[in-house]
Formats: structure tokens, C-alpha cells, sequence
């Protein structure tokens, strides 16, 4: 992007006062903030709140993060060029367009049928073509393509599944809110050990829809 975007602006003011004054110091990842074309991946009744803080409903009861919760967690996942990292909750595509300029490939996943559909035709048109699309279960990740160098779920659910541990290499990080559906939740980090185990810290409390389990699961 080039500051012939009209939202260019716009895009530049959201970093500098949501996300760098509140502590996002990552290079890598402020850049694509101000290169991803928030207002895109929105309803477009709602696109001259696209940069605004908060999150933004984008139908089926599902919404897109407020923009410093997808900055502060792709900065917590410590990837970057030549990585590979699996996204669960695909939603609008916005969080992974915004993992695609910092990685070389994102696998996301979205159980909701018509919002897996209309992201992948999103993001393909916006050329992002390291953006792998699947409709499905993301509590069972992606195993055919793991392990991966970073997951990252834009959902809250009631504890980590199992299966997404597996699939973080080691020394890589697990980024998820975890919590009861509906409250506070504490967005964890999980860092993987040689031997399989896992460190784990809270980053903030947060708000997510909750994890969604396909109907035949």
C-alpha cells in the first residue's frame, strides 16, 4: 500500500495511538497493521468504524478483533519471515492477511461454512496467496501440515485442545483466550520446551466468541 490509499491515514493513526503507545514495539508486525486493509474485511455498513478500537460484528454471531488484540497477538506469537503458523477461527480473514505479511505461510481454519467461503474469496482477491483456507474443526488443527512455528486462535475456549499442542514445534508458542464462554477470559501464551512440556504466561484478559464445535461434533 501506498499513501495514494485513502485509508491510508487512517491506518497510520491506528497504529501510532492504539497500538505503539499501548506497547506493540514489533517492526514486523506494526508494518502490517498499516499495510492490511482493515475496512475490508468488515460489513461495509461498518467500514467508517473499521479503524476504530474495538471489535466489529461480521455476521453469524462471529466479530473481527479490535486491532490491538490482533497486533498484541501476533506479536506474542515471535514469528516472522520463512515461518509457518496455523490460525483457528478464520472469520473475516483480517488476522490472517495480517499473519501473511509477516510469515511465509498461514494455514487457517473456520468452522462456519458461508464465513470460510467468503474469506478465502476475500483474501484471494487482496492477492494473498500464502493464506491457505479450510472449512472445518479447529480444535483438530491442521496435522497433515504440522508442526507449525506459531498457533494462533482468534476464539475463546473453555481449556487448550490437546491436538494444538501437538502441533507447535518446539521452542515455538501457542497463542489462545481461554476461559467460560461469555466473561473475562486470560489470553495465554504456551511455549514449548524440547521435551514437549509447555511454559505458560497470561498476556491480558480478553473478551472472544467462543470456540464454535462443528454441529456432527
Amino acid at each position: 500500500m501506498t499513501t495514494t490509499d485513502p485509508d491510508w491515514t487512517r491506518r497510520r493513526a491506528m497504529v501510532a495511538e492504539q497500538l505503539e503507545r499501548r506497547g506493540v514495539r514489533d517492526e514486523a508486525v506494526l508494518a502490517a497493521m498499516r499495510t492490511v486493509p482493515r475496512h475490508l474485511f468488515v460489513p461495509e455498513d461498518l467500514r467508517a468504524q473499521a479503524y476504530d478500537d474495538k471489535p466489529l460484528p461480521i455476521g453469524d454471531g462471529q466479530t473481527i478483533s479490535q486491532p490491538y488484540v490482533v497486533a498484541a497477538m501476533t506479536e506474542a506469537l515471535q514469528v516472522g519471515a520463512g515461518d509457518r503458523v496455523l490460525e483457528v477461527g478464520t472469520g473475516s480473514g483480517y488476522q490472517a492477511a495480517v499473519l501473511a505479511e509477516v510469515v511465509s505461510d498461514v494455514y487457517t481454519i473456520e468452522v462456519v461454512p458461508a464465513l470460510a467461503l467468503a474469506a478465502e474469496r476475500r483474501l484471494r482477491g487482496l492477492c494473498y496467496t500464502n493464506v491457505h483456507v479450510r472449512q472445518g474443526d479447529g480444535a483438530a488443527g491442521w496435522p497433515e501440515e504440522a508442526p507449525f512455528d506459531g498457533v494462533l486462535v482468534a476464539c475463546g475456549a473453555p481449556e487448550v485442545p490437546p491436538e494444538l499442542l501437538r502441533q507447535v514445534a518446539p521452542g515455538r508458542r501457542l497463542v489462545i483466550p481461554v476461559g467460560p464462554a461469555g466473561d473475562v477470559m486470560d489470553l495465554l501464551v504456551l511455549e514449548k520446551d524440547a521435551e514437549g512440556g509447555f511454559r505458560r504466561r497470561t498476556l491480558m484478559p480478553v473478551r472472544f466468541v467462543p470456540f464454535v464445535k462443528p454441529p456432527s461434533a
